[in-house]
């Protein structure tokens, strides 16, 4: 979007917030850039220039706007509809794979050369992997400067930065601050200090409205296994799994905004913490896209016009979300959520909760690597398809992450035996984010889909669902939206008996 000048700059004109985190806009007069819908009077057009990202803007030698922070506006919603190589390797960025595995690593996850990578992501956003990179560790490093008070040797180390040095640089050419600086301003405009106990940290998650979040924290709620989520004090809960150690994150919605609450054992998770609670409540989606389209259906219209703004109950890790999913393979959420309860307390790592009744990490597929039948208490051919997965992802045979081909990964699920059609597809739309994911034989699918007047035959539903593509996923949540069922209700019930 940011090489079509003239919609970039009527965006800018009307300060329209929706384009926040497509493009930014840099000033030649000012050397700042800012987002779209920064409140200052609009630079004259001569005087513009539009990059995809804050990294491109960032290597041009523009410094962040103080006023409207576009380091902290939503994820571009690009990255999480495309499927090719470059919205691959934007994904895995904000997972942190270049500050663990270096641009070397993060080639061989998408099977290029770091020289063919650099290049494609030089043409299509501007910057290079390790300008990218770069970019997001500034804005950790900016994130724990204004809401902690870690000293800043502990915020250059826990945002990545190589030195003392690279960070007290970084931060001044980014926001034309020091860090000393930046922290007494949050002090002064926020009134106190970040309160929290060591390990923690607060912020607000930016969210593209409208933002419909009731379906999406009543569907986490309702199917929270035991131990590793939880519902507490209005917010969703769970623990993390992260490079250097675990964590727990506490997540409260608002209509423009998600509260996050952050406990960690190793602050130099925190990018990755962030960009995953991102992702589980796809937060970078673009929802007035989503409510063009489908609300134009007649048979979606009421469903849309209710809750616009729908976004897809997703995951912090995709193996986990696979094998959550086989599991639940024909039997009720409540169920589910027993049998997935027992494998985390038998397998899953142990944690303390120091505000809430969290227990467990859920088990890695290495820590389910010899796992006793016993404790797979469901049918034997379930047992196989479970052991089958496992098995697979352990050795490769089945990729899930961040980057992964989304065709690739079909094809691979596939081929496990007992993994059909439906599995498939509700693992590529909530584990991968595929937009265009439709587990069109789902029972509720269908049966919402007769509750407002759509074909309830798989066959039909597919073929009228092809003026939805290439939002079917968002579809699939509003039909669920229909149905009575616990993952509609947000708060969820205070009392539930486990089956």
């Amino acid at each position: 979007m940011h090489e079509d000048f003239d919609r970039c700059y009527r965006a800018v004109q009307s300060k329209d917030a929706r384009f926040d985190g497509w493009f930014v806009t840099a000033v030649l007069t000012t050397g700042i850039y800012c987002r779209p819908s920064c409140p200052v009077r609009p630079p004259f057009a001569e005087n513009v220039r539009f990059y995809a990202t804050a990294a491109a803007a960032q290597r041009e030698g523009f410094r962040a706007c103080k006023r409207c922070r576009p380091d902290a506006s939503p994820g571009s919603p690009e990255w999480n509809v495309r499927s090719d190589v470059v919205a691959r390797a934007m994904r895995l960025i904000s997972d942190g794979t270049v500050d663990r595995e270096g641009v070397t690593g993060l080639a061989a996850h998408l099977g290029y050369t770091t020289r063919q990578l650099e290049r494609l992501m030089q043409a299509e956003v501007g910057a290079n992997p390790l300008a990218l990179a770069r970019a997001q560790r500034s804005h950790t490093a900016r994130v724990l400067i204004e809401t902690t008070d870690l000293p800043f040797g502990d915020v250059a180390f826990a945002a990545g930065f190589s030195s003392i040095r690279q960070f007290n640089d970084t931060v001044r050419a980014v926001t034309a601050m020091t860090p000393t600086d930046l922290r007494r301003r949050a002090r002064a405009r926020y009134g106190v200090g970040p309160a929290g106990r060591s390990g923690s940290v607060t912020l607000r998650l930016p969210v593209r409205a409208p933002f419909a979040y009731e379906g999406l924290f009543g569907h986490l709620a309702a199917s929270g296994v035991p131990g590793v989520e939880e519902f507490r004090d209005g917010a969703y809960r769970r623990t993390l799994r992260l490079a250097s150690g675990h964590g727990i994150v506490s997540l409260t919605p608002q209509p423009d905004h998600v509260r996050c609450d952050l406990i960690l054992d190793d602050f130099r998770d925190l990018a990755t913490a962030i960009s995953r609670c991102r992702r589980l409540l796809d937060l970078d989606a673009d929802p007035e896209a989503v409510v063009a389209d489908l609300g134009a259906d007649p048979h979606l219209k009421a469903l849309v016009d209710k809750a616009p703004g729908q976004r897809i109950p997703r995951t912090v890790d995709e193996s986990e979300l696979a094998l959550r999913v086989v599991i639940g393979q024909q039997i009720s959420v409540k169920a589910v959520r027993t049998h997935a309860g027992r494998l985390a307390e038998a397998y899953g790592s142990p944690l303390t909760d120091p505000v809430g009744g969290l227990s467990r990490v859920f088990p890695s597929v290495a820590q389910l690597a010899d796992i006793d039948p016993a404790h797979l208490a469901f049918p034997k051919s379930r047992q196989r398809t479970f052991v089958a997965l496992v098995r697979a992802l352990a050795e490769g045979d089945v990729v899930l992450d961040p980057g992964c081909d989304w065709d690739r990964a079909r094809a691979q699920l596939l081929a496990v035996p007992g993994i059909g059609p439906w599995t498939t597809d509700v693992i590529a739309m909530r584990g991968l984010g595929d937009p265009d994911a439709f587990p069109v034989t789902d029972l509720g699918v269908l049966a919402a889909a007769k509750i407002v007047g759509l074909p309830a035959e798989p066959k039909a539903l597919t073929a009228h669902s092809a003026a939805w593509r290439p939002w079917r996923a968002y579809a699939t949540q509003h039909l669920w939206t229909a149905l009575e069922h616990e993952v509609n209700e947000w708060p969820p019930r205070a009392t539930r008996k486990e089956s």
